[in-house]
């Protein structure tokens, strides 16, 4: 433990912070940090199934083959929820602290779950989801930005996937539970035979989202405990605070393994701008990786959109039936779970860019492995795991990835600008492409769709190399 001997040079400490190779702080703060993610995915993932009810109560006249026409809008809604809130709010933790800001923003999508299970028309239906992705969108760009700047430079990718093996637990939560509560009792496997959904019991989709009310506020409680980013302490000239957590950090360390000697002292380039859009904006360097990006994520998301929050749906217009569709989504969630696992074992071996390209075959082998499944609902069940384990294997890659292109007086600012208008393009995908795609066979939907990720995979190849690199580095 070095706080005693080395001066409270900013540059040095961070030094000190870049020299540390293994997860340094409690491993409780993964948990803590990943029931915010169950609960945001779980929220994100739960419409997918439960929207057919849920159409059926709120639109008169609703029924489960016209919901694909119907669930675009809310989608879409609560996706420009989610770049608001990541446009205003998450330039607010570059200012105020990371942490702070992460118990606004669970509180927040904890009352926008809230509201959407008390609604009894379509219009409150949609304000409510616009409420609920105001907090999403800015809690996913917040807990992304800490996670690089706490992590070691060895394993960013690596403690991004272990979080999103929360997020694959929170998406299977929410499917699953959809299936249990919104769909009618089939035999197995067309369905699920314990599934609660009939003339005596319609308010299945309000209950998934009083659910979702009660995880944010057990996300809000714990996440008190969490420490403020030393990264970000150092950039508010906070020096003092950030040697005490980082001397917690090096003696953690310690017991995992030797630590080497610092490296020369870090630039340290203080911020100064309340809300650092024009620090980005202004830098040519920022400006070109802005620009980047942002056309991979609107590309990307498209298919991701597509398929976490309107697989059942498209499956039902393409004339699946309702149980059989919420089950085959809901055997799907077990490939995003999947993704997380591999993205945390070997997310480091290859580039990000390699991984994306990965992500979008498999995307595509997924779908045409459901196309050619037919009547052969075992077969359907492993495509839909290869389509979800494919385009969420992209999601952590590519959350990792973005935040290493800016300084720490911006990252959170500049991961919102690139994930929350991206997020335009998940909605533009749910309102436009999936109804588009049901008049088309199977083989041609589910390629239209994946296609999308291959394109955004393609952009990809133009961005930079990141991996270990240390943060200062590659993003002064």
């Amino acid at each position: 433990m070095e706080r005693n001997i080395e001066p409270l040079n900013p540059g040095r400490i961070l030094a000190r912070m870049d020299r540390i190779s293994v997860w340094s702080l409690p491993y409780l703060f993964i948990g803590i940090i990943g029931v915010g993610f169950l609960f945001t995915f779980y929220d994100i993932f739960n419409i997918n199934v439960s929207f057919i009810e849920t159409c059926g109560a709120i639109i008169p006249g609703c029924t489960p083959l016209s919901a694909a026409h119907f669930i675009g809008l809310p989608v879409l809604m609560n996706l420009v929820g989610y770049v608001v809130g990541t446009l205003i709010l998450s330039p607010l933790a570059d200012r105020f602290g990371r942490r702070d800001m992460l118990l606004v923003t669970m509180m927040i999508t904890g009352l926008g779950s809230l509201w959407t299970g008390f609604t009894h028309d379509y219009s409150t239906f949609i304000w409510a989801r616009a409420l609920t992705g105001v907090g999403v969108g800015a809690d996913l760009a917040i807990v992304n930005t800490y996670i690089n700047e706490v992590a070691p430079k060895e394993g960013r990718a690596r403690y991004t996937a272990l979080i999103f093996i929360m997020s694959g637990l929170g998406a299977f939560l929410g499917i699953w539970v959809g299936l249990w509560l919104t769909t009618p009792s089939t035999p197995f496997p067309l369905g699920l035979p314990i599934a609660m959904a009939g003339p005596h019991f319609l308010n299945g989709w309000r209950i998934m989202y009083f659910i979702g009310a009660v995880l944010a506020l057990v996300g809000v409680l714990l996440r008190v405990r969490m420490p403020e980013s030393p990264r970000w302490l150092i950039a508010r000239n906070r020096i003092e605070q950030a040697d005490f957590i980082i001397s917690h950090m090096e003696v953690m360390a310690q017991k995992k393994a030797p630590l080497a000697r610092p490296g020369a002292d870090v630039e340290v380039i203080p911020a100064t701008k309340p809300i650092p859009y024009a620090e980005i904006f202004q830098n040519p360097k920022y400006r070109k990786r802005t620009f980047l990006l942002l056309a991979m994520w609107s590309i990307g998301y498209v298919t991701v959109y597509s398929f976490a929050a309107g697989f059942t749906s498209l499956l039902v217009s393409l004339h699946y039936p309702v149980p059989e569709a919420g089950l085959i989504a809901a055997f799907g969630t077990v490939g995003m779970i999947l993704s997380g696992v591999v993205a945390y074992g070997w997310g480091e071996r290859l580039e990000r860019k390699s991984w994306m390209i990965w992500s979008a075959l498999l995307t595509l082998l997924g779908g045409l492995i459901i196309a050619e499944a037919g009547t052969i609902l075992w077969l359907s069940m492993f495509g839909a795991i290869m389509v979800f384990f494919g385009f969420d294997l992209w999601v952590p890659i590519a959350y990792a990835w973005s935040t290493e292109h800016y300084p720490t007086r911006a990252r959170a600012s500049g991961f919102a600008l690139v994930d929350g208008l991206g997020h335009l393009g998940g909605g533009v995908g749910v309102l436009l492409v999936v109804p588009f795609v049901s008049g088309l066979p199977v083989l041609g939907a589910f390629t239209v769709i994946g296609g999308f990720l291959a394109v955004s995979a393609i952009v990809a190849q133009g961005g930079m190399t990141t991996r270990g690199i240390a943060l200062d580095e590659l993003s002064p």
